[in-house]
């Protein structure tokens, strides 16, 4: 699945899903990535200037299923 959405600011975001790794991968920038850094079941790769450029989701089925039953009944999800 690959979808894109323009930003506020006119930036294109891009969204893709591989079904097979169970990955969301989150493209919020066109820069060039310089490094990365895990956290829980994300990762987040930076520009040099430490601007996020690519956010993969690991085991994103159950991180979805998790954030949309948490938003059904108004919680608020610290990510």
């Amino acid at each position: 699945m690959n979808s894109s959405k323009k930003s506020k600011r006119g930036e294109s975001m891009k969204v893709k899903y591989n079904r097979e790794d169970d990955v969301l991968l989150v493209e919020v920038s066109d820069e060039k990535i310089d490094y990365a850094e895990e956290e829980g079941n994300m990762i987040i790769h930076f520009s040099k200037d430490g601007k996020p450029v690519l956010i993969e989701i690991l085991d994103a089925s159950e991180f979805l299923t998790e954030i949309m039953k948490a938003s059904m009944k108004g919680v608020e999800v610290q990510i």
